[in-house]
C-alpha cells in the first residue's frame, strides 16, 4: 500500500470505524463510516443514514462533507471510507463527485486497493470549469 506523507492513514482509518459504530443502518445492515483530513490540520468524519425510501439514504462521505463545511470549511487532503472493522471501502460513483469538489484534484482517497489520487477514481470529472463554461463548446 502506498502512504503518502503527512497523512496519518490508521488515526483516519480508526475516526471512520468510530463513525460507521453511529451509523442508521436499519435497512442494508452495512453501516459506513467516514473521516477526512482537512487543510488545516482538522478532521472531520460522517456515517451513513439510511431511509426506508432508499434513494433519500445518505453515504458517510455526505455526512462527513457536511461536517466539513458545519465546522468551518476548507478542502479535504485526505478521506476514507470504512465498515465499523475499519476495513477501507469503496466510495460509491456519487460521492467520488462530492469529494472531488470537496477536496479538489488533489485529494487522496483510501479504499481496498490503498490510498489513491481521487482523478484515479473518477476519470474525465464534471468540475465547477465545466459550469463556468456554460457550454459554449457544446455542439
Amino acid at each position: 500500500m502506498s502512504e503518502h506523507p503527512g497523512i496519518a492513514w490508521a488515526t483516519l482509518r480508526a475516526a471512520a470505524a468510530v463513525a460507521a459504530g453511529r451509523a442508521y443502518a436499519p435497512y442494508s445492515h452495512f453501516p459506513v463510516g467516514s473521516a477526512g483530513l482537512v487543510d488545516n490540520g482538522r478532521s472531520v468524519t460522517g456515517c451513513n443514514v439510511e431511509n426506508g425510501s432508499y434513494g433519500l439514504t445518505l453515504c458517510a462521505e455526505c455526512g462527513m462533507v457536511g461536517d466539513l463545511h458545519r465546522s468551518g470549511g476548507g478542502r479535504l487532503v485526505a478521506a476514507v471510507a470504512t465498515d465499523p472493522a475499519g476495513t477501507p471501502l469503496a466510495p460509491c460513483g456519487r460521492c467520488r463527485q462530492l469529494l472531488l469538489e470537496a477536496g479538489g484534484k488533489g485529494l487522496v482517497v483510501d479504499g481496498p486497493g490503498g490510498p489513491k489520487p481521487i482523478l484515479d477514481l473518477l476519470a474525465d470529472p464534471f468540475t465547477v470549469a465545466d459550469l463556468e463554461a456554460g457550454g459554449d463548446d457544446a455542439s
